[in-house]
C-alpha cells in the first residue's frame, strides 16, 4: 500500500429513519489508540444516546490487524459489522465512525437496522472531505562508518526521514522510507555489503 486516503478533519452528517436520529460522525485516526479516544469522546457528547455503534479503520486500509467495531448494545451484528463493512471496502484508512442513535419509539428490526447503519456510513462517506496519505514504512541501517558519505546520499536521494542515528560499534540509523520507494533503496544498497537494512515491525 504506497498511498491512501482519510478524512481530512472531523466531520458530521444525520439521517432520520421511521423516527430515530442516526448521527453518523467520522474522524482521521492513524492508530487503534486515537480510534479509541475518539469513540469516547463520543459516548460522553451523547451520553443520553441510545447506542453510540462504532467501527474503525485505524491504519492503512489494507491492514486488517487495525480494524474494529461495536454493536453497543444493538442486537449482535446488526450495527457495528455492517458498518465496518462499508468502511473496509471504501478504500480509506485512517478512519473512525461513530453512528449514534436515539431512538424514535418505532422498532426497525435487526434487517431493518442493518440496511440503517450500513446506509448511515455510506451517506457519511459520500460527503466526506479526504486527505491524500503517503504510506511510509519504519527502517533501520547499520553501516560501517566507512560508508557513511554513500549513505548519507542515499539516504537523501530516496528521501528518507531520519528519526534516530546512533554511533556506537557501527552507525546506526533509524528512520521512514515512502513504502512506493522502498524495494529500489533495497537495490541501491545492494553493491554495499557494509550497509545492512532491515524493516522495523
Amino acid at each position: 500500500m504506497s498511498n491512501y486516503q482519510r478524512p481530512s478533519h472531523r466531520q458530521q452528517s444525520e439521517l432520520i429513519i421511521k423516527n430515530s436520529r442516526f448521527i453518523t460522525t467520522m474522524a482521521p485516526t492513524p492508530d487503534k489508540t486515537s480510534a479509541d479516544d475518539f469513540v469516547q469522546q463520543l459516548r460522553e457528547e451523547h451520553p443520553s444516546a441510545n447506542h453510540n455503534c462504532w467501527a474503525y479503520v485505524a491504519g492503512t486500509p489494507d491492514d486488517s490487524r487495525h480494524w474494529g467495531c461495536s454493536d453497543d448494545g444493538e442486537p449482535k451484528g446488526t450495527a457495528g459489522r455492517p458498518m465496518l463493512n462499508v468502511l473496509s471496502h471504501s478504500g480509506l484508512g485512517d478512519i473512525s465512525v461513530v453512528v449514534t442513535r436515539y431512538f424514535g419509539g418505532i422498532k426497525l428490526g435487526t434487517g431493518g437496522l442493518v440496511r440503517a447503519y450500513s446506509q448511515a456510513v455510506r451517506e457519511g462517506l459520500d460527503v466526506l472531505e479526504l486527505e491524500n496519505v503517503v504510506a511510509k514504512t519504519p527502517i533501520q541501517i547499520s553501516a560501517d562508518f566507512s560508508m557513511t558519505g554513500q549513505l548519507e546520499y542515499l539516504l537523501g536521494q530516496f528521501d528518507v526521514n531520519i528519526t534516530q542515528r546512533d554511533w556506537q560499534a557501527q552507525l546506526l540509523i533509524e528512520g521512514l522510507i515512502e513504502t512506493s520507494k522502498l524495494e529500489d533503496f533495497q537495490q541501491a544498497l545492494q553493491p554495499y555489503s557494509a550497509i545492512t537494512l532491515s524493516k522495523c515491525e
